[in-house]
């Protein structure tokens, strides 16, 4: 979802420690103004040899950028005045690149799955001829399926040339994550202090499930990866202090808002922002930050709000609750995402029920079980508990309360329409990945053809 516009008093310093709670504080909302937004990433590659989108030239985003602009009424946006173009905006939605010119949809705030999915589709359409004219086509895939890291452009964005130096020295994913990786995101909202903690807990534990059930990035470099996620397997290979599944609030019998941000506080930093410029700072923590300064910086709630956007967990929250464990999908499974989750966060009978489910599955066995997900899907188990069993119960809470929701489209269908293609295939126990792969043979020289075929969105 798009960004709240600055706020002024953000650039004070912080003073005391209950003011880093304000930001989660400021979110809550009454049931019914509960809205939606979704994110969805996606890689731009020729239509016949499958080389990846870069940044600029004849066939860069930047022309794609261009054609939207004078097309579709987008604006453009700078970091600084005269500076490369890094985004759109319209309204109150966004596209933006990730660091490798992975183009994402940040959408706007939305009543219901079904409008989340008519914004996806009509975001397709305004790149449809576009990307006819270029010859290009998009993959609602994971991770890249041809590219190496070689091959692929570094869009120019502050942030990212200082991401590109740090994180690598905190795990062997990180430029892999930045380049190769794409994610369909969902977004939702919390009523209370209680609520918003519920949730997130209740969505990390059931994030490794999560992704395995759309588990959609069975390639690598032009190969079978061997695994039905590789982008899974990227974050197993993440900083593990800004990123997985946040042990520390498994334990708190009522964890608040102090628990997330203790957690926050100490994950290391890589930058501060002062006027239109970003300053590395990867040596301390953001507690020491706090106490310490930097360079004669102190820190602001600019700062923190700053700082946890760049923290990476399999959820987290922010000013909404984002899900963070999904590879790109198709549309339609990218609209099952939000709806899943919808159904699962948004009724409280459904909420009661998969916050039991979840709190059946411990920490050990979740961590233990991360591999084998990533690397087999629906075939793997927690805890001994097969992960197609735990799925299909998940799914059944999802689609009764999307049921007692209620909301419908306009030809009369409530939102667990959406969820039809995925309930199909956990009852098969297979993952999106299954289809992708299914009677190819890497060697066959049809092979990327029919790969791009098939992940096309």
């Amino acid at each position: 979802m798009a960004e709240a516009p600055p706020d002024p008093a953000d650039d004070l310093p912080i003073r005391a420690d209950e003011e880093l709670l304000e930001v989660f504080r400021a979110a809550e909302k009454p049931p019914d103004a509960f809205r939606i937004g979704a994110e969805g990433e996606k890689f731009g590659v020729d239509a016949v040899t499958g080389a990846p989108l870069q940044y600029d030239g004849e066939r860069g985003v930047l022309r794609i950028f261009s054609e939207l602009v004078s097309r579709h009424g987008w604006q453009p946006e700078r970091e600084t005045e005269g500076g490369p173009v890094i985004s759109l905006r319209r309204d109150s939605a966004r596209v933006t690149l990730e660091p490798g010119a992975q183009l994402e949809l940040s959408g706007a705030v939305l009543p219901d799955v079904h409008a989340i999915c008519a914004e996806m589709r009509g975001h397709l359409g305004e790149l449809r001829e576009i990307s006819r004219e270029m010859n290009l086509v998009w993959l609602g895939i994971g991770f890249q399926p041809f590219a190496r890291q070689g091959d692929l452009p570094w869009v120019p964005k502050q942030r990212y040339s200082i991401m590109k130096r740090y994180l690598p020295t905190r795990g062997a994913g990180a430029l892999d994550m930045m380049r190769r990786t794409a994610t369909v995101q969902a977004n939702f909202d919390w009523s209370s202090e209680e609520d918003a903690l519920r949730k997130l807990v209740m969505v990390l534990r059931l994030s490794p499930l999560t992704n395995a059930m759309f588990a959609n990035s069975p390639f690598y470099e032009g190969q079978l990866a061997g695994v039905k996620s590789r982008r899974g397997k990227v974050w197993l290979e993440m900083d593990p202090s800004r990123s997985g599944l946040i042990p520390s609030l498994w334990t708190k019998k009522r964890p608040g808002y102090r628990d997330y941000a203790e957690w926050a506080l100490d994950a290391g930093m890589f930058l501060i922002k002062r006027g239109d410029q970003y300053i590395a700072n990867t040596g301390q923590t953001f507690r020491s930050f706090l106490r310490d300064g930097f360079e004669g910086h102190r820190a602001t709630q600019r700062d923190w709000k700053l700082h946890l956007s760049t923290l990476f967990p399999e959820a987290r929250i922010k000013t909404t609750l984002e899900v963070r464990a999904c590879d790109s999908q198709s549309t339609d499974l990218a609209c099952a995402i939000s709806a899943l989750y919808a159904g699962l966060l948004y009724d409280p009978k459904a909420l009661d029920q998969a916050d039991e489910l979840a709190q059946s599955l411990s920490y050990d066995d979740v961590t233990a079980a991360r591999p084998a997900l990533v690397k087999d899907g629906l075939a793997a188990s927690i805890g001994g508990r097969p992960a197609r069993e735990l799925a299909e119960r998940v799914l059944e809470i999802a689609s009764g309360g999307l049921a007692r929701r209620a909301r419908l489209s306009s030809s009369g269908k409530d939102e667990r329409i959406h969820l039809a293609r995925l309930s199909a295939l956990t009852e098969s126990g297979r993952s999106p990945a299954d289809v992708l792969t299914e009677g190819l043979d890497p060697n066959d020289p049809g092979f990327k053809a029919s790969v791009l075929a098939r992940a096309q969105l």
